[in-house]
């Protein structure tokens, strides 16, 4: 199975000059917890609701002013759509993450996969050790 088979291909996503504050909105009232950050088609970043409170409201300053472009979280990790569940499984155990973009072949936002899609997908065991896996301390 090919996460193009179990993503959310409706996604919400922002540009680099969304401010925080309309994220966190969007995040509120779609109750998510990432948004992607996309700038002339292409994907660039993600922010979380982490990396709102650790990087936008925690560092100080007028959140008003602040961006996505200040919070996002450097290094942007993706899947690409015709990737087995398997392989993106295996991955966001190794990278401890618990939701991807999803990109086409021209590295074109088409999706979001989460832990718990790849859970539905039939590959119950393997999500839950890739959760085990997340779940460990870093250090």
């Amino acid at each position: 199975m090919k996460v193009q088979d179990v993503m959310t291909a409706d996604v919400s996503f922002v540009g680099p000059d969304n401010s925080i504050l309309e994220i966190a909105r969007k995040m509120r009232d779609g109750d998510i917890g990432s948004v992607p950050v996309v700038e002339n088609d292409r994907l660039v970043g993600m922010v979380t609701d982490r990396d709102v409170v650790v990087r936008a409201i925690a560092e100080g300053g007028d959140v008003r002013t602040k961006t996505a472009r200040d919070a996002m979280s450097p290094g942007v990790l993706y899947c690409f759509s015709d990737e087995s569940v398997e392989t993106v499984l295996e991955n966001m155990g190794g990278q401890q993450i618990r939701r991807l973009p999803v990109v086409n072949r021209d590295k074109r936002l088409v999706g979001v996969v989460s832990l718990g899609d790849l859970a539905l997908s039939g590959k119950r065991k393997a999500a839950g050790e890739a959760l085990q896996e997340i779940s460990q301390p870093t250090h």
